[in-house]
């Protein structure tokens, strides 16, 4: 079962997972006309295949270790850094150890 969208008002928590980690499916906190935000978990060794979205997006890693590829840009991100991309920009990210991120995505249009 889904879990549902945070409402407007209403709290979530983005803290590490810990042990709860390997047991949690990434999903969206809130999925707004204009704003989503992922909380995306990968499994070391898992990736997400390269893809790109229309609107910019921020990855914040929470916790564990990610490679975070944009074109010949490579960023190896741990718990508390934190990445601005521009829409459009092709991008993959593989875990390196079982690994949470916060991705948040602008759904408008690009000017």
């Amino acid at each position: 079962m889904a879990l549902p969208h945070l409402k407007s008002g209403q709290l979530g928590n983005t803290l590490p997972l810990g042990t709860a980690l390997a047991h949690t499916t990434s999903h969206a906190l809130l999925k707004a006309s204009q704003l989503e935000v992922i909380r995306v978990v990968l499994l070391a060794g898992k990736s997400m295949p390269e893809h790109r979205v229309s609107g910019e997006i921020t990855v914040q890693c929470i916790e564990g270790t990610v490679e975070f590829i944009a074109g010949t840009d490579m960023h190896l991100m741990r718990a508390g850094d934190f990445l601005h991309l521009l829409g459009g920009i092709p991008h993959t990210l593989t875990a390196r150890e079982d690994s949470s991120v916060l991705v948040t995505i602008c759904l408008c249009p690009p000017a």
